[in-house]
């Protein structure tokens, strides 16, 4: 196994997905990358009180994601498990709410007049972040932003989630937990980003506490033994299946068709008694409702079946 180490700078920086975006580097299957980003915003420092910064320039569309990395051997029908080892955030942070056109935006009735900023300082030692107007937060930091391009030609936004992963938004993904994601492309081309310190389920203001990571540890390993055509994870609570779909509905019934299919795998029930169970002991969580694509998680605990 070798680490690897990438800086958040000119060259390893981009925004929309593509599969035709050369890789910054090229690994082997169990190698582990050290990562250090951006937020989703490309900021250089915090925002000052008139909500201005510096950003990296130049800056491209969508969210500042660090790759692509090319995992040699990768190939579509492959499966790429993402270990994800260490996540620490930087010092600052932000969230945003309000002003700008958006349906949660209008729908509330907050769309316009003044952006709310709360302004984060962030302790790593104690995990605690305190904005300016002194309310305090615990930090349970992960990436939002982790996943592959399609085989789809031209350029792929960086917003909505795909079976093949990107923004996720999934705040189980922290340190400890395993994404699986289906690679579409040959080389995989993994890209990061999206740091989050911490979000509650749904993403209700567009935001989360976005931050710079001062270190993403992530091991990236391909399995040919796995055959799944969305996203799982598995967490030091229990296993998630995702569904991804401008319709909510949608989302849920496919992240419950995951769920149904990884209980076959997991215990060999048929699908009639897999979802009897599922009603029993799985819960239906909705991973966020503002990046277009809608995402909705199943979550099935550890040992909720004996």
């Amino acid at each position: 196994m070798t680490i690897h180490y990438i800086e958040a700078q000119a060259g390893t920086l981009h925004g929309p997905f593509s599969k035709d975006r050369a890789p910054i580097l090229s690994i082997h299957s169990g190698d582990t990358i050290r990562y250090k980003t951006l937020d989703a915003g490309w900021g250089l420092e915090p925002f000052s009180e008139n909500h201005k910064r510096r950003q990296f320039e130049p800056k491209e569309p969508g969210h500042a994601l660090c790759g692509p990395i090319e995992i040699l051997g990768a190939k579509p029908g492959m499966v790429l498990e993402i270990q994800i080892n260490r996540i620490i955030p930087g010092t600052w942070g932000w969230t945003a709410s309000g002003r700008f056109t958006h349906p949660v935006n209008q729908r509330l009735g907050i769309d316009s007049g003044e952006e709310l900023h709360l302004n984060w300082e962030l302790d790593t030692n104690s995990m605690i972040g305190a904005d300016q107007f002194g309310h305090q937060v615990a930090l349970s930091p992960f990436m939002g932003v982790m996943g592959m391009p399609s085989n789809e030609e031209g350029l792929q936004a960086t917003a909505p989630p795909r079976f093949c992963g990107g923004n996720i938004d999934c705040k189980e993904l922290v340190a400890g937990s395993v994404l699986y994601l289906p690679i579409a492309v040959a080389g995989g081309l993994f890209s990061v980003g999206d740091g989050h310190a911490v979000q509650g389920d749904g993403e209700v203001a567009v935001t989360a506490l976005e931050c710079p990571m001062e270190l993403v540890d992530l091991t990236l390993t391909l399995r040919e033994d796995m055959h799944i055509s969305m996203p799982r994870a598995k967490t030091s609570a229990g296993w998630i299946t995702f569904g991804f779909h401008e319709d909510l509905d949608e989302a849920a019934m496919m992240a419950l068709e995951g769920m149904l299919d990884l209980m076959n795998e997991l215990f060999g029930y048929e699908r009639k008694e897999a979802l009897a169970l599922s009603s029993l002991v799985v819960d239906l969580r909705i991973t966020q409702i503002v990046n277009g694509t809608k995402g909705v998680h199943a979550f099935l605990p550890n040992g909720a079946i004996k």
